[in-house]
């Protein structure tokens, strides 16, 4: 047997090593047994790590022996993949970071373009490759290069359809068509500033030595949280819908400086001269690290992300959640789903608000015909008339009959012995109020969104309003009294963050000096991503009790429990101001029900 050839065959053989223990990483649950995982991660990342040295080692040879460039492009793809399934069972910026650099380099060296029409095989490759690097470039924010690749992405699936007329590509149709959806709805509203926990923005300078000295009896450190939303024909890519999306980016540390980043960043070599690409060169720099990367910063919660997962499957994530959840640490449980028979309860065209001239009379009438919906009614002061917590329940998915997709209020009560912090998105949102167990944190939703354009309350096309309330308030706000990103001047948009931050600013310093503040968000208060949580419910609700009028019904409010100081009560002026500024500023005043100042 030649050189070239042993070469070849040891090649040959480390990449089927190295894919039978990708295959069982792979496999593996997003969620618990971290020091397994972690034990599974080094092991295949090592292997990769020796096919790829080998395979730079002998190139020459192995491209002598018929090494194509797709298969170099197909072995970075897949430590592009691992990256990523690591940073979706740790959170760890630096693992999507990696993810996105390799994926970023596979396109900019063209490896799969040399690739002959006629390898089906290579083309499905192909595909899988554009959709995950849409999927990093997604979560990391890189507008440009999604752009680029919904439109290359769109042109290879035609090519493909056009020369293998045999073969049905319309699952690749579909997926097209979720991403261009999904970018349509993400960029109605530019995110002038990150969703992620921004030091530059979210950080207040005349709060900060509160919030620094503030101290609880308790002191709870947020580690971990759980993220699932399903609505019918909601806004999804792949297996992330938009409220997950939202919600997954609000939890994380924002990079210094990496928003504003728009330019790709291209790997070169230790010399720092960039890369002929012309050949079969498979000279990736692994040890880069993209200006995304921050050692200054905590680490971020880490998330389990479940899509569509039936009842019993969410419930057992988070009984293993709790159950490694380490001493002194509180979880974020986060549902946003439809109640009953996962259908809104109202048609859409009753979920507009507006001026009290033009609709009062709408939202009265509204009301009186409350009795004819299916949802529960509850009294003002926050008890229950009727319902329990087996009668309403939150829809999870499509799959099968009868009870695996049925989440019932009472089947969170046994992780109440564990610190919980509850977030429910949905039209039955208030029968989580029956809780009986341990005292959780909960915020829920209303019951019904509230928009001035009954055309936006559709939560298929825009995602939910109160989590994009608790995520991006202002593109919320404006989003709820019908202001269009076209509407909006860059120095207005800018003018109204800052109303909110100096508001903002204002109830951390009350909520740190509140003598009344329950220990429940008292020992939450010290970590940035609840506390900012905190702050938006507050501004949520007092938005969405001076949008209706006064003789509204409850269900159009947002609840927190325990209850918050009555210093952050929506009749409150220094909660209302901030509403009051905010709408005098954008021109919508007429929208709101307020006081005078």
């Amino acid at each position: 047997m030649s050189q070239d050839e042993v070469v070849s065959q040891t090649f040959r053989a480390l990449i089927e090593s190295a894919d039978r223990k990708f295959a069982r990483v792979r496999d593996l649950p997003l969620y618990g047994h971290r020091s397994q995982n972690q034990h599974y991660f080094q092991k295949v990342f090592k292997a990769y790590m020796r096919l790829w040295k080998y395979q730079q080692e002998n190139r020459a040879k192995l491209v002598a022996s018929g090494l194509n460039r797709w298969e170099i492009g197909e072995i970075a793809s897949r430590i592009g993949q691992l990256y990523f399934n690591q940073y979706m069972r740790t959170s760890e910026a630096r693992f999507i970071v990696e993810a996105y650099v390799f994926y970023e380099a596979i396109l900019s060296r063209k490896y799969f373009e040399g690739a002959k029409v006629k390898q089906l095989g290579v083309r499905f490759k192909e595909l899988r490759f554009y959709a995950r690097f849409l999927l990093v470039s997604l979560i990391l924010n890189r507008t440009e290069m999604v752009k680029f690749l919904v439109d290359r992405f769109r042109d290879l699936v035609d090519d493909c359809n056009a020369n293998f007329r045999e073969t049905n590509f319309k699952e690749w149709k579909i997926v097209v068509q979720e991403i261009v959806r999904f970018t349509k709805v993400d960029t109605a509203f530019a995110y002038i500033r990150p969703l992620r926990y921004c030091a530059m923005f979210d950080s207040h300078a005349a709060s900060l030595p509160y919030v620094a000295r503030f101290h609880a009896k308790k002191v709870l450190k947020f580690t971990d949280a759980i993220l699932t939303s399903y609505h019918r024909n909601e806004v999804k890519f792949a297996e992330l819908t938009l409220d997950t999306y939202r919600m997954l980016q609000c939890l994380e540390w924002e990079p210094t400086g990496s928003f504003y980043q728009k330019r790709p960043v291209l790997p070169n070599d230790h010399s720092g001269a960039s890369i002929d690409h012309s050949g079969t060169s498979g000279v990736i720099d692994i040890n880069f690290v993209a200006d995304m990367t921050d050692p200054s910063l905590p680490p971020n919660p880490r998330k389990a992300v479940l899509y569509r997962p039936s009842a019993t499957h969410l419930l057992a994530v988070i009984a293993t959640v709790c159950e490694e959840l380490p001493p002194e640490s509180i979880m974020l449980l986060y549902l946003s789903s439809s109640g009953k028979a996962g259908h809104s309860n109202v048609p859409q065209g009753e979920h507009s608000g507006g001026s009290r001239k033009s609709s009062s009379n709408k939202i009265v009438s509204r009301i009186s015909q409350k009795q004819n919906s299916s949802i529960p009614e509850y009294h003002v002061n926050g008890k229950k008339e009727s319902s329990d917590c087996y009668e309403n329940y939150l829809w999870l998915g499509p799959r099968g009959n009868g009870d695996r997709n049925n989440l019932y209020p009472g089947d969170i009560l046994p992780f109440t012995r564990r610190p919980l912090f509850l977030i429910v998105d949905s039209d039955i949102s208030h029968a989580f109020k029956a809780e009986k167990g341990e005292t959780a944190a909960l915020l829920l939703s209303p019951l019904r969104p509230a928009f001035k354009d009954p055309s936006s309350a559709d939560t298929t096309q825009y995602g939910s309003q109160f989590t994009f309330f608790l995520t991006a308030p202002l593109q919320a706000f404006c989003q709820m009294v019908g202001i269009s990103s076209s509407d909006a001047n860059v120095d207005i948009y800018n003018d109204a963050e800052s109303i909110l931050s100096t508001s903002f600013s204002e109830w951390e310093v009350l909520l740190c000096t509140s003598t009344s503040l329950d220990l429940v968000w008292a020992q939450v208060l010290s970590d940035p991503f609840l506390r900012r949580v905190i702050l938006r419910f507050i501004l949520c609700r007092c938005v969405f009790f001076h949008f209706f009028p006064p003789e509204a019904s409850e269900e159009y409010l947002p609840v927190c429990l325990p209850q918050l100081p009555s210093c952050f009560s929506p009749k409150s002026d220094v909660v209302q101001s901030c509403v009051r500024r905010l709408a005098n500023h954008l021109g919508v005043a007429d929208y709101f029900h307020l006081s005078d100042a």
